[in-house]
């Protein structure tokens, strides 16, 4: 019995040792294995860390590879929440950015996006890592590419003359997508840049910088229903930007008080809208009247 113990005893510092030697010799080769090799593993455990830290959003939700919308179906509450991970986002072309149009009401239409400047045939980039949902033609966008984040953000890229790119695709920051063109229901050649989330469009400009640098706004943006309609907002100037970093601003924001404008002698509906920054169909819905309607001296109106 008490050999039997001995050589169990033996056996277990000898297993122990030749643990720690294969550990050792593992290390050893760890060290001399090609840099790339080694960048690899940790990009890997970069992507890792993306996902974890955002799986408050499951990035697979209404996944769909030939619809440009799959979420027509889908309500969201306002306020709701956008997270990031990172201060900065990748510039979707390579040069300055000259935004052309912005989110608002145009030409009695809503623009769903802003539109940035370039030149056919210019390089366009995923501004944020993600997976490719859509790649297709799609009516007034023309050829377009969908990426979704994975914070549930979607970003998409619009009248393109060329694919770079395919759908389920992972990726990165900065990575090329695209070509710049004139496709679908365009003027001229420029990018059409939406942000949308579930389905919801949301006016770039709250959430990105998109003069002098490349900040996300705030970690954490709240997005309130005045920054996902763009008959709150003028395609022709930026609108006055407020960050909603927290519910409580959100909150706040949401239930602020209206302008109230009394009509004066002489005042037309164009006019007021015009003095005030504020579209006519705006005006209109927010007092239930047409663009027809004739306004009275000392009326009220909500801008």
């Amino acid at each position: 019995m008490k050999n039997l113990r001995k050589t169990i005893l033996v056996l277990l510092i000898v297993s122990f040792q030749l643990s720690n030697l294969h550990s050792q010799i593992l290390d050893k080769n760890w060290l001399q294995l090609p840099s790339i090799i080694k960048k690899h593993k940790e990009d890997i455990v970069k992507i890792n860390a993306i996902k974890d830290s955002l799986s408050i959003v499951n990035f697979n939700e209404n996944w769909d590879t030939i619809h440009f919308n799959p979420y027509k179906k889908h309500k969201i509450d306002f306020p709701f929440e956008i997270s990031f991970l990172e201060k900065t986002y990748a510039s979707p072309i390579a040069r300055s950015h000259v935004v052309t149009s912005r989110y608002g009401w145009r030409r009695g239409r809503a623009h769903r996006a802003i539109d940035i400047d370039l030149i056919t045939g210019d390089d366009v980039y995923s501004i944020l890592d993600g997976k490719v949902r859509y790649v297709g033609y799609h009516p007034g966008h023309g050829k377009t590419i969908v990426v979704r984040h994975y914070n549930g953000l979607e970003t998409v890229y619009a009248h393109l003359s060329e694919y770079n790119t395919k759908v389920n695709t992972i990726v990165k920051k900065g990575q090329l997508i695209g070509k710049g063109g004139n496709t679908g229901r365009s003027r001229g050649s420029h990018l059409h840049l939406e942000v949308r989330y579930k389905g919801i469009d949301i006016n770039p400009e709250h959430v990105f910088t998109f003069k002098g640098n490349t900040n996300i706004r705030s970690k954490n943006v709240w997005i309130t229903k005045d920054w996902a309609t763009p008959y709150y907002h003028i395609s022709t100037r930026q609108s006055n930007l407020v960050t909603l970093d927290t519910f409580e601003k959100a909150t706040a924001y949401k239930k602020r008080k209206r302008k109230i404008y009394i009509v004066k002698s002489g005042d037309t509906l164009s006019g007021i809208a015009y003095k005030n920054h504020v579209p006519i169909r705006r005006i209109c819905k927010a007092n239930k009247i047409k663009k027809t309607t004739t306004l009275k001296i000392g009326q009220r109106l909500i801008l």
